[in-house]
């Protein structure tokens, strides 16, 4: 998952960007109502984690202005300003949802997997296909049933990439997308290795390479 951090506080984000890290997502981190507006578009996001009071204005009025022109990307409200009335302005305005600080990390990433989820029309934190379902909050996988898998971040970033879109063929490209944040080192083979260390793990026919295209899951049983 990749997401979009708007929060003006340094040691916060970091935070985030560690501790959301550990869930297999991978975050951009901005500081202000304009680095955000720019971000969301020149670059494509699952989610973003939104803070309200924000250097350059309110967070509520960069929700509204991508609410007015149709932007259903999933967006949760974190700020310190947890009264009723503030939660109802935030909710109103369209945000998906709405965390005061301090909040717990396992609770945030919990909220941002549920605000995703609705987005894609799922009921449930796991994706199965062809044989494999992928669990979403544990980054673990199970193939036909049997013992359970376990995933590093990267593999899980490219198995769920895959799997929420299962036949559509992703470019290289697309997956380093979900693997890097702007400020990280893009390596030349890390897609190639990755998907690799997945298909010892789920089985080799499952990801279909389609030459000089991409990858994606395998359409038929294997």
């Amino acid at each position: 998952m990749r997401i979009l951090v708007v929060e003006d506080d340094a040691v916060l984000a970091d935070g985030l960007k560690v501790g959301l890290g550990l869930y297999g997502a991978t975050l951009d981190i901005v500081g202000n109502c304009a680095d955000g507006r720019a971000a969301l578009a020149a670059d494509v996001f699952d989610a973003v984690v939104l803070d309200i009071m924000l250097p350059d204005g309110s967070g509520i009025d960069l929700l509204a202005s991508l609410r007015a022109k149709g932007d259903r990307i999933p967006i949760l409200l974190l700020t310190a300003l947890d009264e009723v009335s503030d939660r109802i302005k935030g909710l109103d305005a369209g945000a998906d949802d709405y965390l005061g600080k301090p909040f717990d990390l396992d609770e945030l990433a919990a909220r941002v997997r549920a605000i995703s989820r609705r987005q894609e029309g799922r009921a449930s934190s796991s994706v199965s296909h062809n044989g494999v379902t992928l669990d979403l909050a544990r980054l673990t996988a199970t193939v036909d049933g049997r013992d359970t898998i376990q995933l590093s971040r990267r593999e899980f970033a490219i198995l769920s990439a895959l799997m929420e879109r299962p036949g559509v063929v992703l470019s290289k490209a697309d997956l380093e997308g979900r693997l890097y944040g702007w400020q990280e080192e893009v390596e030349s083979n890390t897609v190639e290795v990755h998907v690799h260390k997945l298909r010892s793990k789920i089985g080799h026919s499952k990801i279909e390479t389609m030459r000089g295209i991409g990858y994606r899951m395998r359409q038929t049983p294997s």
